[in-house]
């Protein structure tokens, strides 16, 4: 069935609300009226703020290119100095040592609920493509997920997959607030891709979860002030009274991927009082964000994104200020993601890749981290036993880190290393390679042996554009300029293209990825006119 939903639109959407997208037999599990009216309401309740909210954000970086930098914030000094904590956390909220990540397709949910990892996190964000069939049966998924249900047979191998007894802990990452929605209009607007993506698995899924034991459990992206923060906590407090659930139901960890957000660590656990569940270090979108925020900056210009690790003072510096914050707070810190993956042909390289794995999750939990991310299900027995050694007790809260004295200036302090060709080559590569397999709906996808999302993608066009703007100099003294880069693409777009199949989107992707490079301003994000893109094109 193929009938777009407007034509059923008086059967289905609320009234103001428009659904511009095809329908698949089972979405209407999803896409039920009083849901569309429980995610129009909170659309119709908080979208103004969000809007303002992002104006807000456009202000700061105007700022930022003037010149100005960013402190620890006077007026909240008070909330920084006082003796608080987040409320009380679930029992299955207390044990988060390995914690694996990925998009919301059937075969995926079911893999990473039975890894042996502490949580999954299913992502509707940087690891998933937003087309409409990604975000409907992602949501239907998750609906079978939480009702232990959910059961995938692969066409390919004829394997069975279903739910083992003991599963993971289910959290779900919504999309940032600087997302649209663009297949549903309320009030003839595109509604937030943050309220969409929550609304639906909360309204579906809230009660049954607690009947379970359990609870609605999110990560939240992208922000980037104490405000945003609270804009959540609003939301949480609004949908807890709709459905009928105790305030304080909803637990919430959020993921410190912004330079500025570094700065509120303490506020953004307050905003969110109750509904807390701690902090994480988001540290590609970090990186990433730093870039950005510092693009028109020629003095803060990074090194090859290889040489930008979590050794480097502005990421230690970060690292250690998120633990000492969250453990004041009786709540968790969570170290970030391992990109590697296992290298299934190549012994030595996979030995290598893993030790790069053991290195980086035994600097976490030593350094105080109460658990940590991987990507692919085969690392979980890694960092288990490294946080097993490591943490005997569920998680390590009562170490406060107390020896922990981080200032602005730790935060901003760039790192040090070359811009080689190979780090420019590698950028390009990845940034096309990732973003033709976003065109495909595929949000992360292995390239080189890492897994990529769409953070490793947009550090990747950002440094470029940056050393595009600033002139920067190769390590053999060549100029970074659109020419070079313009030249290089094209090599890299030929030798990507030889091997790929027909019907790739190489094409289309070192379209945009050109565009990007030779905007006069920095384009805030890849994903934008990539989705725009999808959205022409009806998907």
């Amino acid at each position: 069935m193929t009938d777009t939903i407007t034509e059923a639109a008086t059967k289905i959407a609320p009234p103001g609300v428009e659904l511009r997208a095809k329908s698949k037999p089972g979405y209407e599990r999803v896409l039920t009226p009083a849901a569309l009216a429980f995610a129009a309401a909170l659309e119709r309740k908080f979208g103004a703020e969000r809007k303002r909210l992002l104006a807000e954000r456009a202000a700061v970086q105007t700022k930022l290119d003037g010149g100005w930098r960013p402190d620890f914030p006077a007026e909240t000094k008070a909330i920084r100095d006082t003796d608080w904590t987040v409320g009380p956390l679930p029992k299955d909220l207390l044990d988060r040592r390995v914690e694996i990540t990925g998009p919301t397709d059937r075969k995926m949910v079911i893999n990473a609920l039975n890894s042996g990892a502490s949580v999954f996190m299913a992502d509707f964000e940087d690891s998933n493509t937003p087309t409409w069939d990604n975000l409907i049966e992602g949501q239907i998924n998750l609906m079978d997920a939480a009702r232990r249900s959910v059961t995938y047979d692969d066409p390919t191998t004829n394997r069975h997959y279903e739910l083992k007894p003991t599963i993971a802990t289910l959290l779900v990452r919504p999309r940032g607030w600087h997302l649209p929605e663009a297949h549903v209009l309320v009030d003839g607007q595109p509604m937030s891709g943050a309220l969409f993506d929550f609304a639906l698995y909360f309204f579906h899924n809230a009660k049954e979860l607690i009947a379970r034991g359990t609870g609605p459990y999110f990560y939240l992206p992208k922000m980037e002030s104490r405000h945003e923060a609270k804009l959540w906590n609003d939301v949480f407090i609004e949908s807890q009274r709709v459905l009928g659930i105790p305030r304080g139901t909803i637990k919430a960890t959020v993921l410190i991927e912004t330079i500025m957000a570094a700065f509120e660590m303490d506020e953004i656990l307050h905003a969110l009082k109750e509904h807390s569940s701690g902090l994480n270090c988001g540290r590609w979108d970090y990186i990433y964000s730093y870039i950005k925020k510092f693009a028109e900056d020629g003095t803060v210009m990074m090194p090859d994104r290889a040489q930008v690790t979590m050794t480097a003072h502005f990421l230690r510096s970060y690292s250690a200020l998120l633990i000492k914050t969250c453990h004041r707070r009786n709540v968790h810190a969570m170290g970030g993601m391992a990109a590697q993956i296992p290298i299934r042909n190549d012994e030595a390289a996979n030995e290598a890749a893993m030790q790069k794995v053991r290195t980086d999750k035994n600097r976490e939990a030593t350094d105080g981290h109460d658990g940590t991310w991987v990507a692919h299900p085969g690392l979980v027995p890694i960092a288990k036993e490294i946080f097993d050694k490591a943490m005997p007790e569920a998680n390590q809260i009562a170490r406060k880190r107390q020896d922990v004295n981080v200032v602005a200036a730790d935060l901003l302090k760039v790192p040090e290393g070359t811009i080689t060709e190979g780090g420019l080559r590698a950028n390009l590569s990845v940034g096309i390679g990732y973003l033709e397999a976003w065109l495909k709906g595929l949000g992360c996808v292995p390239l080189h042996h890492l897994m990529e999302d769409a953070a490793t993608a947009e550090i990747s066009r950002a440094q470029v554009w940056q050393w595009i703007r600033h002139g920067a100099k190769l390590d053999d003294g060549r100029k970074v300029d659109l020419a070079l880069c313009n030249g290089i693409l094209d090599e890299e777009l030929t030798a990507l293209k030889a091997g790929a199949p027909a019907g790739n989107r190489y094409d289309d992707a070192g379209n945009i990825f050109r565009d990007l490079l030779a905007a006069e301003h920095f384009p805030e994000w890849l994903t934008i006119p990539a989705y725009e893109k999808l959205i022409g094109e009806g998907v």
